[in-house]
């Protein structure tokens, strides 16, 4: 699968042991770089879709009141906020779900152990510009303290650090396969250079500069595929344990990092992409240098 009978002793190379391990770990490096651009992408994604057009209200608890008063001030918001041109829809975070956001701060606590303070998911429409800082303003008129985060402002922010994040990952990405390229026009051109007599005896019994191309690149095809499935097999265990470590960690702190399933399925693809850039690069490099030669 990996070589075939050629007319030179091509497996007898002294680099031919060492590219498809280079390879290899090139394959490595690029799975990781790829994996993480993936990631990043979808990541930015869901973030850009599902907080774009929200805001969250948040309104705290006045411990002097009790929870007649607290549920008064609610109601009050949401009276206004219903009220406001450009809001859809608005729903209570329940106090579970608060405790929960609260947990890797606080513990484990109880409601009855801290005054929590109510928070209002708000769905706006896109079409409508709703600024939160006229809400807030709105808000605080009636109720002391409230306070209106607008998450468009600061995912923004967030999705210009993940892009920028892609760029560099797509930069290691590109530098990695371009470091690879070089290694297999190398690895040619010594081939070249130790099979020069063998060569132009092919050339003198009528062989064609094609006919000794393709036996290069069918050998720098099957070390790159080989070389691309065994860094394939080493990434994989590598990104299982990281998706591992980072649902450990997540607990509410971080968000979801899983690959798609797409993500997967070029991962798989990269030693087959690798194998016909190898063989892609050999024959080039073969035909350009036999020119040379002649």
């Amino acid at each position: 699968m990996f070589s075939r009978r050629t007319d030179l002793p091509l497996d007898q190379d002294p680099l031919s042991r060492f590219l498809p391990w280079l390879i290899a770990f090139m394959v490595y490096l690029a799975a990781m770089a790829q994996s993480g651009l993936i990631g990043l992408d979808e990541l930015a994604r869901r973030w850009d879709t599902g907080m774009a057009a929200t805001l969250t209200v948040q309104i705290p608890a006045d411990p002097d009141g009790g929870k007649a008063a607290n549920d008064r001030r609610l109601q009050k918001t949401m009276n206004i906020l219903a009220q406001t041109p450009g809001v859809l829809h608005t729903e209570v975070v329940s106090e579970s779900k608060v405790l929960e956001l609260l947990s890797p701060w606080l513990g484990v606590v109880q409601a009855t152990d801290v005054p929590l303070p109510r928070l209002i998911d708000v769905e706006t429409d896109p079409e409508i510009e709703l600024d939160a800082r006229v809400l807030q303003q709105k808000l605080a008129s009636t109720i002391k303290g409230v306070q209106v985060d607008d998450h468009g402002i600061w995912l923004a922010r967030l999705i210009q650090m993940v892009r920028t994040l892609e760029a560099f990952a797509a930069a290691v990405l590109g530098l990695i396969l371009l470091a690879a390229t070089g290694t297999v026009v190398f690895t040619t051109r010594t081939g070249l250079t130790v099979h020069a007599e063998a060569i132009e005896v092919l050339h003198l019994t009528g062989a064609q500069d094609s006919y000794i191309a393709k036996q290069f690149a069918g050998r720098a095809w099957g070390m790159g595929l080989k070389g691309g499935l065994i860094g394939l097999v080493l990434a994989v265990p590598t990104l299982v344990l990281l998706g591992y470590v980072a649902d450990r960690l997540q607990a509410g702190m971080l968000p979801d990092m899983s690959m798609p399933l797409a993500g997967w399925l070029s991962l798989i693809a990269l030693p087959l992409a690798v194998g016909l850039v190898a063989g892609l690069t050999a024959r080039i490099t073969v035909m350009r240098n036999l020119k040379r030669m002649i």
